[in-house]
């Protein structure tokens, strides 16, 4: 019943972001792109004025014998491109007009150019939000489309980030990571790592939505404090019913609440931490191989794979590969237990690989 009353809270307020139209969302969903520096925007603004006064005084040219000039004479070429010039700067053409070459000469070489660096400060930036806007509604929707199977951290603290960069060692593209996060500092970091970032509270189940995580294979809770952990996992748990949710907790009192709220592993941060301090007195080149084991991306990392057909019916300690235990049915049993004497189909093998060779 207290589950079903925190759940019917949490709907509360919820604010439809996933019901608001692509447009909206820009300032919510990130999605990483390509950066372009301001020097080549406003090089490719000039070429793409250059070409649009090129065509304008083609197409003056070819129909120049509708124009007339003040003095009655033919329109030359070099007629027709002041006339392009003067139109499409919105100068307009009266009482004051230059009527030499040379003047006009001056006018499409020296007052043009000025005039076009005068509008691209006035309402270039104004067009450059504008697009970049109508830009990144298109890829948040052909985002939202396409995503299946990534991950997505709920909390980019320490953890968050730690776990993030241990995703992206052990060869998960970053495009397949996504972020939940209230602060703007960690998602600019986020940002800047190439993660798909949501900026909002992992406990409303419509944040978790924008970041699709009713499509996600892993959801993982960061948060900093446990409470939150265990609203964030229950929430997850409601829409995501097929997810393999992994969170971090404090306290080992807590760690039965994020199972029950729908957990399938846990991680005692501050235990596992205190653990690492009191055998670094003792024995500290320990620490430095568990440290190594749990970096995936040099010299040695835990790792999983499924037991080949010529593996079936060994035993998991006469392999070549330093095997530390077998995945049964979704159990995790020791190597040295009776019950994995003799591999099955479909076991996995958790074993300790090299970085360095698979490289």
């Amino acid at each position: 019943m207290a589950r079903g009353r925190l759940r019917s809270r949490l709907r509360r307020f919820d604010q439809s972001l996933a019901n608001q139209p692509v447009y909206a969302l820009t300032e919510t969903v990130q999605i990483p792109a390509d950066p372009i520096s301001p020097t080549r925007r406003i090089v490719r603004r000039i070429v793409y004025a250059l070409l649009a006064l090129c065509a304008a005084t083609l197409i003056a040219y070819l129909e120049r014998d509708g124009y007339r000039d003040v003095q009655g004479d033919d329109l030359s070429l070099l007629d027709c491109l002041y006339y392009a010039t003067v139109s499409l700067s919105t100068t307009g053409y009266g009482d004051i007009t230059p009527l030499t070459p040379a003047a006009r000469l001056t006018n499409i070489l020296v007052i043009t150019p000025l005039r076009v660096a005068f509008l691209i400060v006035l309402i270039g930036t104004t067009v450059e939000t504008l697009t970049t806007q109508s830009r990144q509604a298109y890829r948040i929707q052909r985002w939202r489309s396409r995503v299946r199977n990534h991950i997505v951290i709920v909390g980019y603290g320490t953890k968050g980030k730690t776990a993030a960069a241990a995703l992206v060692g052990d060869e998960v593209a970053p495009a397949d990571i996504v972020v939940v996060d209230e602060d703007p500092v960690a998602l600019e970091r986020a940002r800047a790592s190439g993660l798909v970032t949501v900026r909002g509270n992992g406990t409303n189940s419509e944040v978790l939505r924008l970041a699709s995580a009713q499509h996600a294979r892993a959801i993982i809770v960061a948060t900093n404090s446990d409470d939150s952990a265990v609203l964030v996992t229950l929430t997850a748990r409601e829409i995501a019913p097929n997810a393999k949710i992994i969170a971090a907790v404090r306290e080992t009192d807590n760690q039965h609440l994020l199972k029950q709220s729908g957990a399938d592993s846990t991680v005692l941060t501050a235990e596992t931490a205190g653990r690492l301090l009191g055998l670094a007195v003792q024995t500290p080149t320990v620490v430095e191989m568990m440290e190594d084991l749990l970096t995936p991306d040099a010299g040695f990392a835990i790792a999983e794979r499924e037991v080949s057909p010529k593996e079936v019916g060994g035993s998991p300690r006469h392999l070549p590969d330093i095997v530390l235990g077998v995945v049964r049915n979704g159990r995790l049993v020791r190597v040295d237990d009776e019950e994995v004497d003799a591999l099955e189909a479909g076991d996995r093998l958790l074993y300790v690989r090299s970085a360095d060779v698979d490289r």
